[in-house]
C-alpha cells in the first residue's frame, strides 16, 4: 500500500506531467499558427487597408485583388488602398466617401468639433473635392461648392437659406461617390456672393453659421487655425508683433492692469486682428439663415465696443497683412507673399494660409490619425508627405493611399 506521501507524489508528477504537456501543445499551436499567418502577410495587410479605409470588410473577389496587388508591387500597398477608394473597381469603395471622408470633415464644420452633425456644404464640399482629385489648395479660397444633381428623387432643392438638401442626401443614402449626384458648382451661382468674395468651404453656409455668427469674426479666424494648420492661437503667441492692429474693442488694461495686455493679449491679437480684417464684409443673418456679403461696408461687429480703447484699430475695409512672417511663427513655411495690392478679403487670405508648409503638414496629421488610428511621429510625417508628393499635388486621395500602406502592418 502508498503512503500518503507517496501518493501525493505521484498525483503531483502526474498534475504537473499533464500541465507540461498542455503547455507544449499550446506553444505549438501558437507556433503552428504563426507560421501560418506569416505566409498570408500580404492577405492579412489587403484587409486592414480596407477596413480602415472604409469601414467594412471587402469581398473575397476585392480581398483577392487587393492581396495580389501589393505581391505585384513588392509588398508596397499604395495601389491596393487607390483600388480599394476606387468605386470604379470597388462597390465598397462607396463606404470612404459617405462614411470615412464625412466622419473626417464633419468636425472642421462645427466649434464643438463634433463629428455627430449632419452632412452640410462644408463636408459635402471636402467630400467632393478628394474625390475628384481638385488640388486641396484651393480649399480656402475656391469658388467652388459641391450640392446634390437636380432632380433626386427626395431631395429638396439646393438653399442657400437651410441645410435640408444635404440632410436629405444623407438620409436617403444617396451615393457620394459617384459624381451623377454629387456635383461641383461655382459657389457663387448657388450661393448669391461675387466669385472673388467666395473662399472655398470658408464662405459655405455651414461654416458661416458656424463662425461667422454673431461675435467679431476671430472664430473664423482661430477655427480655420485649427482644423487647417493644426493649431491654436496660444502656440502662437508672439509679444514681439506690432499691436497697430489690434481693434478697439480689445482692452488694453484689463482689470486695471496694462501688464495683462502686454504679456498675453497682444501676442494673439498683434496678428490675428490683421489677418481677420478680411473678414470684414461678411456676416451670418440668422434671420435669414443665409451668409452675407456686403462689399465695401464693414460689419457692425468690427466696430463694438469702441470705448474699450478709443486709440485702438478702426478697421476701415477688407484689407489684411500677416505680421507672422517675421518673428517665431515664420516657422509656419509661408509661401510666396501676396502683393499687397491684392491682399483684400477671405479668398486672398485663404491662399496665404492653404500656401504654408504647415497647412500641408496639417492634412498630413489628420490623414495619418483618421486612418493609422494613431499619432504620427515628425519621421512618419515627413515620410508620408514625401511619399505621396502632397505638398505639390495636394492630391488627398494619394495621402490616404499612402497613409493605408504606412499602417498596414507586417
Amino acid at each position: 500500500m502508498m503512503t500518503t506521501g507517496t501518493s501525493y507524489r505521484r498525483a503531483l508528477g502526474y498534475r504537473l506531467g499533464r500541465g507540461l504537456g498542455v503547455c507544449v501543445a499550446g506553444l505549438l499551436a501558437a507556433v503552428l499558427a504563426t507560421t501560418a499567418l506569416a505566409g498570408d502577410t500580404e492577405r492579412r495587410q489587403a484587409k486592414r487597408i480596407h477596413d480602415r479605409l472604409t469601414g467594412v470588410p471587402p469581398s473575397e473577389a476585392v480581398l483577392d485583388a487587393l492581396e495580389q496587388s501589393i505581391i505585384a508591387n513588392g509588398g508596397s500597398g499604395v495601389a491596393a488602398a487607390q483600388l480599394t477608394i476606387d468605386p470604379l473597381q470597388n462597390p465598397r469603395a462607396v463606404n470612404f466617401y459617405t462614411v470615412t471622408l464625412k466622419n473626417f470633415a464633419s468636425p472642421w464644420t462645427n466649434e464643438e468639433q463634433s463629428t455627430f452633425v449632419p452632412l452640410n456644404d462644408y463636408s459635402a464640399t471636402v467630400i467632393g473635392m478628394i474625390r475628384d482629385d481638385v488640388p486641396f489648395n484651393e480649399l480656402l479660397s475656391a469658388d467652388i461648392l459641391y450640392a446634390g444633381a437636380g432632380g433626386l428623387a427626395g431631395v429638396a432643392a439646393y438653399s442657400p437659406a437651410n441645410n435640408d438638401h444635404y440632410q436629405d442626401l444623407e438620409d436617403l443614402h444617396y451615393d457620394l461617390s459617384d459624381p451623377a449626384v454629387l456635383q461641383s458648382n461655382a459657389q457663387s451661382t448657388l450661393n448669391g456672393i461675387p466669385a472673388s468674395a467666395t473662399a472655398g468651404v470658408v464662405t459655405s453656409r455651414a461654416a458661416a453659421e458656424a463662425f461667422f455668427v454673431a461675435g467679431t469674426n476671430r472664430a473664423m479666424f482661430r477655427f480655420t487655425l485649427i482644423n487647417h494648420l493644426c493649431t491654436d492661437l496660444e502656440p502662437l503667441k508672439d509679444n514681439t508683433r506690432p499691436p497697430d492692429r489690434i481693434r478697439q474693442d480689445v482692452s488694453r488694461s484689463p482689470g486695471g492692469d496694462s501688464r495683462i495686455f502686454l504679456n498675453s493679449c497682444v501676442g494673439c491679437h498683434a496678428g490675428m486682428d490683421p489677418m481677420a480684417q478680411a473678414y470684414a464684409y461678411y456676416e451670418y443673418n440668422q434671420s435669414s439663415g443665409r451668409l452675407e456679403y456686403t462689399p465695401g461696408v464693414v460689419q457692425p461687429k468690427y466696430l463694438i465696443n469702441a470705448d474699450n480703447f478709443r486709440d485702438g484699430y478702426v478697421t476701415a475695409d477688407d484689407h489684411w497683412d500677416n505680421y507672422w512672417r517675421s518673428g517665431r511663427n515664420a516657422n509656419l513655411g509661408w509661401g510666396s507673399e501676396i502683393p499687397a495690392a491684392q491682399r483684400n478679403g477671405a479668398k486672398s487670405l485663404g491662399r496665404e494660409l492653404a500656401g504654408s508648409a504647415a497647412f500641408a503638414r496639417c492634412q498630413g496629421i489628420k490623414v495619418y490619425r483618421a486612418v493609422c488610428l494613431a499619432e504620427p511621429s515628425e519621421s512618419d510625417l515627413t515620410a508620408l508627405l514625401a511619399a505621396s508628393n502632397f505638398a505639390t499635388t495636394y492630391k488627398m486621395k494619394d495621402l490616404f493611399a499612402n497613409a493605408a500602406d504606412a499602417c498596414k502592418g507586417n
